[in-house]
């Protein structure tokens, strides 16, 4: 019997099966957990079902997360499903226009692609802990989303997203705050670079894994099935007393500022 046995996910933002989302539901579905997904439109939907097949599941519901007629929608359907509640969320959104993940970010940085970077990749996790609230009120569920580094430190053609990210882990702590006394606990997960669609729109991508696997203790990427593991186990009564962190997946890159290999 897994450790996720009998737990009911809400996975959103899995975009293909190179994503850590889909690392995600993968280990989660391996553990027993019965999951559910959102596909952001028409396009991605075929997509996401055939993946949600893969996890045993038939549950996909549309959600632009930068609307909340259809975050609400989509809690008020998995109601008519999981009638006694749900037992974590998964937020696994980003976004910002590409043309202002490089070159100067002073000079590239508009406010309205600030201001969108935010609302979608940060505040849409309030948004859906919002609407979800009750029902992970219902089982002491989880929320987690995903981070990274460029959130806590200035990394090149990472631009607007660092704040949009400082943002997510700020209201995570927040939230964790909030929700904790429900028996609702807030965590995010901040993994090292994967070459996901999401990493696509990053410069120099290919160079800063190659950098990474160099000068990182473990000396190597990591997988989104690393990452996936560690999303599970949060999201697990194995993680009951966890909240308000941000847990690095990173091969240990976070925690050095210089390494050997570049001596």
């Amino acid at each position: 019997m897994g450790f996720m046995q009998n737990k009911r996910v809400l996975i959103v933002g899995v975009a293909s099966d190179r994503s850590i989302a889909w690392g995600i539901a993968r280990s989660m579905h391996a553990q027993g957990a019965e999951l559910a997904f959102t596909y952001q439109n028409e396009k991605l939907q075929s997509r996401v079902e055939t993946l949600a097949a893969e996890a045993g599941s038939e549950l996909t519901f549309p959600c632009d997360v930068s609307s909340d007629s259809d975050i609400e929608a989509v809690f008020a359907s998995l109601k008519q499903h999981w009638t006694d509640g749900i037992d974590a969320i998964v937020h696994a959104v980003a976004f910002a226009p590409r043309e202002e993940l490089a070159g100067s970010f002073v000079d590239n940085t508009t406010r309205e692609g600030y201001r969108t970077a935010h609302e979608i990749s940060a505040y849409s996790f309030v948004a859906l802990a919002r609407y979800g609230r009750e029902m992970l009120r219902q089982r002491h569920g989880a929320l987690l989303t995903l981070t990274y580094l460029g959130g806590e430190r200035a990394l090149p053609n990472y631009n607007v997203m660092g704040p949009a990210k400082a943002s997510l882990e700020t209201a995570t702590r927040y939230m964790a705050a909030d929700l904790g006394p429900e028996g609702i606990r807030v965590n995010a997960l901040s993994a090292g670079p994967i070459r996901t669609l999401a990493a696509s729109g990053i410069g120099n991508f290919k160079k800063m894994l190659a950098h990474n696997e160099k000068v990182t203790p473990l000396r190597k990427n990591v997988t989104i099935d690393e990452v996936g593991n560690v999303g599970a186990f949060l999201c697990s009564d194995l993680a009951s007393g966890v909240t308000g962190e941000v847990v690095h997946v990173d091969a240990g890159f976070h925690c050095v500022a210089l390494s050997g290999a570049e001596l």
